[in-house]
């Protein structure tokens, strides 16, 4: 922080103003720094200190021969290098040096050398209250009519003010006030446009003229302001006044137009007639950076460039033009001129460091140029572009605003190239563009220090699988940029182990010209990558050489078909899927679940339905396998259904697989029973099946003569039980077994059953209790069914024989056990 003191002279009196300033912000953006200083101030008045605040020492700034570089003719300000500080070396306008624009600074650049180093400083010049508002006149006359009416406007000038923010104008004050009122209205591209409205119609005959003072005040402190003294002269009544066609005209020109180019006509009407119907233009108020540019023709209003029109300088202006007849009534245009840039600065190029020797092991961005351009157009005409040519080891970058360093981009080769002629151009963006260019010749000092280089950094290459071994993969490439024998590549493989074995067991390399062969046969579904190192060395002594790593991805082919894993092929038995008559359309009759161990497209599978026994009741959805019925099932339907569904992969070419599903159309169990040994007939029977179906007959039969046996234990013991129960007078009641018969209504019988035997000392209490079946969907058939049912029918003989009730009851649970064991 530092505080300043600045004395402003005014009226022969001086005033002291004690003023804080915040000075010395640095910017964040590297090798920048940012000060602020009041405008006027002292020769040898201190600025900031630049080597604290970019952070160097005063012997760095000695040493580099620190120095400022300053666009243009005029340096404000001097580096002391002793001190490490900025001080004011010529004294500062702001007016000068900014006009009007805000906020107002300029900018140079620090430059050290050895090594070249570069800091931009912004200096901001704060505007102090050192001009007072001025008027281009002093005095302006004004002929009015008297008969002019209550609320018409005349053009005021307004006063100029060089000052900005609050030094500059704040506020007009007309005095004195009994007929006139002031209105300051704001312009569109900046300052007033003040206008005097009559508020009391005149007298000539009472007051024939009238003095007015229009005051310009500014918001300093102390407060400034200017005036101008308005003497109007009272005319005898004119009806009507002049008329603009329009009140604002806007026109463009462009800039370095010749004297004597029309910009516009303005153009205004008055009905009377006569003298007092002639209309004359005039610019009554002229700002002063337009008075020398700008003409009006008095009787055809045709506006005219008078002077040069620079871009650079002013790119808008306003032109007020009064319309006047003679009689003392005007109207008042206001005409906006936009000046169009053109393109006629010319690029400049200034070579700020250089260094026209380095050495060839110098790594990429080594700086070996500083450059400055400057375009004074603006906008597109002033965007400059810099480039060098394209065909040496360089590249150009932008370092800060305008500047430009030349650095190495590669590794350089003396033997190949011992020195390079650098040409710089630099172009706008005008239409047609402006060039300008400048050579510089850089010559490179030799060292031998150039390894192979590979064209990749890495390299990556697909190998279908089930290749043939010695298949070539690929080839390597690796240039060395030396002459000779240091040119000579040769390429090794690198040892290491790829899932436990050596990496030569799966490429070789051949060292003369880099071809990479397969040493075996790759499959997809065990190894789906691999990498290994390839090392480039050369001839020279000592040999240089680098690695590259080399990627090999296995690309899966279709060599495996799908497996479907549901439903099971079976050899021994029928699986059936059940589907009652009442089922309704899209039941779900079973899902066909497969898969592919290939991978991607050819690991897609789709499920079509190739046979059926009814085409009509069953559809196969083609991505997830499911078996829907597509109508309703109705009693026509055949009970047996047979469907042969294929799983096909998407590969090229396809491969498929396909599976029967067997499917049941019935609600009882006698229905299926029938029906499914029709369908076992129906089978090819293999010799595997049918040794299968020879020894279920053997074991059915051992069960049968098994459970004879016991059924005749159990009656004999029965039997001898039998009087003890007839000399009790308690009833005997049947028992049977839970779900004896079926009473879901879909004729399908249980087929396993957990069950208890519960026995007491007396027969009469004797009980057998049988567990309720666990449910089940898939029914299986065995081809001895047949006969099992023959059995059970065999034994209903004994129930028509007569017993005793405790007979009947036992002969039907040993029935019923016979019939689970048996089923």
């Amino acid at each position: 922080m530092m505080a300043y003191l600045w004395i402003i002279t005014r009226r022969g009196r001086w005033q002291a103003l004690f003023v804080t300033l915040c000075l010395f912000k640095l910017s964040a953006v590297a090798a920048q720094a940012r000060y602020s200083v009041p405008e006027e101030q002292a020769k040898g008045s201190f600025v900031g200190n630049i080597a604290r605040d970019l952070g160097l020492d005063v012997t760095r700034l000695i040493s580099g021969k620190a120095r400022i570089i300053i666009k243009g003719n005029q340096q404000y300000v001097d580096l002391n290098r002793d001190k490490g500080t900025l001080i004011i070396k010529e004294q500062i306008d702001r007016e000068e040096l900014c006009g009007k624009t805000t906020p107002c600074s300029f900018s140079f650049e620090l430059i050290l050398e050895n090594p070249i180093q570069l800091y931009r400083v912004t200096v901001e010049v704060i505007d102090i209250n050192d001009n007072s508002p001025s008027f281009p006149k002093d005095e302006i006359n004004l002929k009015i009519v008297e008969s002019a009416a209550a609320g018409t406007r005349f053009s005021l000038v307004s006063a100029d003010d060089p000052d900005v923010g609050i030094n500059d104008i704040q506020k007009y004050i007309l005095k004195p006030s009994d007929n006139f009122k002031l209105e300051v209205k704001s312009n569109v591209h900046g300052g007033n446009f003040i206008e005097m409205v009559l508020q009391t119609p005149l007298n000539r005959e009472k007051e024939e003229t009238h003095d007015l003072v229009l005051i310009a005040s500014d918001g300093g402190e102390p407060h400034r302001s200017g005036t101008l003294r308005i003497h109007i002269t009272v005319l005898d009544a004119n009806d009507n006044a002049p008329v603009c066609s329009q009140p604002v005209y806007k026109a463009e020109v462009k800039e370095n137009s010749p004297a004597g180019t029309v910009v516009t006509t303005v153009r205004a009407t008055d009905a009377d007639k006569g003298v007092n119907g002639e209309v004359t233009y005039s610019i009554p108020h002229l700002a002063k950076e337009a008075e020398k540019l700008f003409e009006v023709n008095v009787e055809t209003g045709e506006v005219k460039v008078a002077g040069n029109l620079d871009f650079e300088r002013s790119n808008v202006y306003q032109l007020n033009i009064q319309a006047s007849d003679h009689g003392g009534h005007s109207d008042t245009c206001n005409l906006i001129i936009q000046i169009i840039d053109e393109n006629d600065n010319v690029p400049t190029i200034q070579l700020m460091s250089f260094s026209n020797s380095i050495s060839e092991d110098s790594p990429p961005g080594k700086t070996i140029a500083v450059i400055n351009v400057d375009d004074e157009d603006s906008d597109g005409n002033g965007v400059v572009k810099c480039s060098i040519n394209s065909d040496i080891p360089f590249k150009i970058e932008s370092s800060l605003t305008g500047y430009y360093t030349i650095v190495t981009e590669d590794y350089l080769d003396r033997e190949s190239i011992p020195e390079y002629n650098i040409t710089i151009t630099v172009s706008d963006q005008g239409s047609p563009p402006l060039t300008s260019s400048k050579n510089i010749n850089v010559k490179v000092s030799d060292v031998n220090d150039s390894p192979p280089r590979f064209d990749q950094s890495e390299y990556s290459k697909t190998l279908p699988e089930n290749n043939s071994p010695g298949f070539s993969v690929f080839t390597l490439s690796a240039s060395d940029a030396d002459w000779g024998q240091n040119a000579r590549v040769s390429y090794f493989l690198e040892e290491k182990e790829i899932n436990g074995a050596a990496v030569s067991s799966f490429v070789s390399v051949n060292s003369e010209n880099g071809v990479i062969h397969a040493v075996r046969s790759f499959d997809y579904e065990q190894m789906k990558s691999f990498e290994f190192n390839v090392t480039a060395r050369d001839a020279g002594s000592p040999p240089l050489s680098s690695i590259v790593t080399v990627k090999i991805l296995i690309q899966d082919l279709n060599d495996n078909p799908p497996q479907v894993l549901y439903p099971v092929q079976t050899g021994g038995s029928l699986v059936a899927e059940m589907v009652p008559r009442s089922a309704d359309v899209g039941y779900l009759v079973t899902k066909v679940v497969a898969v592919d161990v290939d991978s991607g497209q050819n690991a897609w599978l789709s499920y079509k339905l190739q046979k059926a026994t009814d085409r009509a009741l069953f559809e196969v959805g083609l991505q997830n396998g499911e078996i829907r019925t597509i109508r309703q099932v109705t009693d026509k339907d055949a009970v047996k259904q047979r469907l042969t569904v294929i799983v096909e992969d998407n590969g090229q070419p396809s491969r498929s697989a396909t599976v029967i599903v067997n499917v049941a159309v019935a609600d009882s169990f006698p229905e299926v029973l029938s029906e499914f040994t029709d369908f076992t007939q129906d089978k090819e029977y293999n010799d595997n099946l049918t040794f299968y179906l020879v020894l279920a007959l053997a074991v059915v039969s051992f069960l049968f003569i098994t459970c004879l046996v016991v059924i005749i234990s159990v009656k004999i013991y029965r039997w001898r039980q039998s009087r003890i129960l007839y000399h009790s007078n308690l009833p005997v009641i049947p028992y049977y077994p839970p779900r004896y018969s079926d009473t879901l209504g879909t004729g399908t019988l249980q087929h396993v059953y957990n069950y208890e035997v519960c026995r007491t000392t007396d027969s009469r209490k004797s009980d057998c209790k049988l567990g309720r079946a666990g449910s089940q969907n898939v029914l299986i058939m065995d081809p001895s069914s047949t006969g099992t049912m023959q059995r059970i029918q065999s034994e209903k003989s004994i129930l028509d024989e007569p017993h005793s009730p405790l007979e009947v009851r036992c002969n039907l649970q040993s029935i019923y056990l016979f019939y689970l064991f048996a089923g």
